[in-house]
């Protein structure tokens, strides 16, 4: 027993001098950030799970940054993790130095998702991302594309609309945070993969394994390098296992597609990388494979995101007053660095408008339709807006009560789906 305890003790010191030394060394050599002390192995792990804020790492990392700055460097694991938390900080990294800072660290999960960083999101910066971004812009997600997915958009949230009207007879709290993720997801899966594919729910299944798998930390992306955690690692296999089954399924739609006798038009975004692919029409080769991981990147996009709020910048930053907008030229095109939802600089978001109007009309319908209100048994006090980790930083499920019912708006005037049309109750045009 002795031994054991004197070959341990001497391993840890091994270690712990290998780590010292090495922690020297680099910081002789480079001017890094300032950043929390670390530990062997973990490195600044401990801070976040000895936080007040354990369980919302963003914010222990805003905790943190107040003692050591808005450019913070911490240690994940082995992987060094360079902390902005100032719009003044982004502004330096997204748009005066951008070009520098271009490139995106690809970890395994991210690796197994983007097979191999041939997607938009991981893709470095050269001649190939360039032209992946151009396709977005020109042939996916630009205006005309937008406005030809305008009857996918009004036709889900029509039926958003009727199930909460169907929910509110009963009297029942409407969870909209659930309904909001689903109304999301079926959009973006009818516009990528088509309304009538019959892979479709299969699809979805797939896609939101995936998604959540790849969200949050993982074992194997805080040590990248050793074999050990990656072999131990059940969560690298499950990714990849659900990424074979979306290769899969896309190779099965893509087969059906090419058996078909006739023309096919470009009905959705997949039919629109299919024609490129057939016409040669991109510099590089577009493989299914890259075709599957921009699929990818079209639903990842639309899942959950955040930005930060400071009350450098903002009065009240942690409450949700929306009426602070209408008296300020700040917007969230990436112009303003201190309101960034779809990011900026070089890689901002290129679904900013294809985003922008399935949300529009979706919040409209919801208010137009609806008098909203809290369930009769909970009061503001007792409303849970406690934040959740998830793969966006939100609010806990939100429960409210619609009080629609028998007063959906509606009338003859409407289409059959339900959403209105015409003059008498139809909202202004999104």
């Amino acid at each position: 027993m002795g031994i054991a305890v004197t070959l341990l003790a001497f391993v840890a010191l091994v270690m712990l001098k290998f780590y010292m030394s090495r922690s020297y060394t680099n910081q002789a050599v480079l001017r890094l950030p300032p950043g929390p002390w670390e530990l062997p192995l973990i490195g600044s792990l401990h801070h976040l799970l000895l936080s007040r804020f354990r369980d919302l790492p963003h914010r222990a990392m805003r905790e943190m940054s107040k003692t050591y700055g808005p450019l913070m460097l911490i240690r994940l694991g082995t992987v060094p993790k360079l902390v902005v938390s100032s719009a003044d900080a982004a502004k330096e990294i997204l748009k005066i130095h951008d070009l520098s800072f271009c490139n995106r660290p690809i970890n395994p999960t991210a690796d197994i998702m983007s097979s191999g960083g041939q997607n938009i999101v991981h893709c470095p910066y050269n001649e190939r991302w360039r032209e992946l971004r151009k396709i977005c812009m020109l042939e996916l997600l630009n205006q005309r594309r937008v406005q030809q997915f305008r009857s996918v958009r009004e036709d889900e949230v029509a039926r958003l609309m009727r199930t909460i009207s169907n929910e509110c007879s009963s009297g029942q709290p409407i969870n909209l945070s659930n309904k909001i993720n689903c109304l999301v997801s079926d959009i973006i899966v009818r516009t990528a993969i088509g309304e009538r594919s019959k892979h479709r729910d299969e699809f979805l299944r797939e896609l939101d394994d995936v998604m959540r798998l790849g969200t949050g930390f993982s074992l194997v992306d805080l040590y990248p390098s050793s074999r050990l955690v990656r072999w131990l690692s059940t969560s690298t296999r499950d990714i990849e296992r659900c990424r074979r089954n979306i290769d899969h399924i896309i190779e099965n739609i893509i087969h059906e597609r090419a058996t078909k006798s006739t023309v096919e038009r470009d009905d959705d975004l997949l039919s629109v990388l299919l024609r490129l692919q057939k016409d040669n029409a991109t510099q590089f080769t577009l493989t299914n494979e890259i075709i599957t991981a921009v699929i990818l990147d079209i639903f990842g996009a639309g899942s959950d995101t955040a930005s930060v709020t400071d009350t450098k910048y903002w009065d009240a930053a942690e409450e949700f007053q929306p009426e602070r907008f209408n008296n300020t030229n700040i917007d969230f095109k990436g112009n303003n660095l201190e309101y960034i939802p779809f990011g900026a600089g070089r890689r901002i978001c290129p679904g900013m408008t294809f985003g922008c109007a399935s949300m529009e009309l979706a919040l409209a319908s919801l208010l137009y339709h609806f008098d909203w209100d809290l369930p009769d048994d909970v009061n503001t006090d007792e409303f849970d807006m406690t934040e959740a980790f998830a793969a966006l930083f939100r609010q806990q499920a939100v429960q409210r009560q619609g009080k629609g019912g028998s007063r959906f708006r509606t009338c003859t005037g409407c289409n059959e789906n339900g959403l209105v049309r015409c003059p008498n109750c139809s909202p202004p045009d999104i």
